[in-house]
């Protein structure tokens, strides 16, 4: 079975100026091209494109597919089997969230009280499906999957009294931490008390801590924008990078001025 690009657009549902994209990066180029210069593409086409509309839907970049297709240990039984299981857990985290949802307006029209305990864990199950929203990606690239599940877990486990003992902690970082900010030091004793707690806070949710680990997450700060704005926006500008370079020192990848 053969097709033309615009019969090959209409069966995936896509267009045909994407078509002739993924030709010019060399990710999907026709089988051959016809007398009178059409692309036609064959079921080795078809499969290959497939594989890469599974990966854009898990929000794979152009650049990244074509890594994985052209890596010689490519497999694709594999590549869809896991396919499959990210496809289940987002189906898991929707119907999640829309529980959640469903739950809230119920309460808010008065058609059903929620407890304190069921209001508390709604909470968790929200913040943890807003961090995945947000973070779940370039999280799960840097530490694997088997990690993030086992953080989730685990922050799941924690009783309500936990809970908001972290959350009570979180916002003593970020007064001590504009508090350091004013030192101008982040290798001094205020710097290094931040990332100490900082420490702490993380411990409430990784499986285990490491240095190294805790070190990376603060370059993983600098280099996205969204937790700049964060920290920048909960305390004042520079605060990312002031503590970043706090962790740094404190985690001995950078020695002390």
């Amino acid at each position: 079975m053969e097709y033309s690009i615009r019969q090959l657009a209409d069966l995936a549902g896509i267009s045909t100026r994407t078509l002739r994209y993924y030709d010019e990066v060399k990710l999907l180029s026709p089988s051959r091209i016809s007398p009178t210069g059409y692309r036609i593409y064959s079921e080795v086409e078809v499969d290959k494109l497939q594989q890469i509309l599974f990966y854009r839907a898990l929000g794979i970049s152009i650049h990244e597919i074509k890594s994985i297709l052209l890596d010689p240990n490519y497999d694709e039984l594999k590549a869809l089997e896991n396919h499959y299981h990210k496809l289940l857990e987002q189906k898991d985290e929707l119907e999640l969230m829309i529980e959640n949802i469903l739950s809230t307006l119920a309460a808010k029209k008065g058609e059903i009280k929620m407890s304190d305990d069921e209001k508390f864990k709604g909470l968790k199950r929200q913040l943890l499906e807003e961090n995945e929203q947000q973070y779940g990606k370039e999280i799960r690239q840097t530490y694997g999957e088997a990690v993030i599940n086992q953080s989730y877990q685990k922050f799941n486990n924690l009783d309500e009294k936990t809970f908001h003992q972290m959350k009570d902690l979180e916002e003593e970082i970020l007064d001590k931490l504009a508090y350091a900010m004013e030192s101008g030091n982040p290798c001094g004793q205020q710097g290094l008390e931040v990332a100490q707690l900082h420490r702490q806070w993380l411990e409430y949710t990784w499986p285990s801590y490491s240095k190294e680990a805790h070190a990376g997450l603060a370059m993983m700060y600098l280099a996205d924008e969204r937790f700049i704005a964060y920290y920048d926006q909960a305390v004042k500008q520079g605060a990312t990078n002031f503590l970043s370079e706090a962790i740094q020192y404190y985690t001995g990848q950078l020695e002390h001025k």
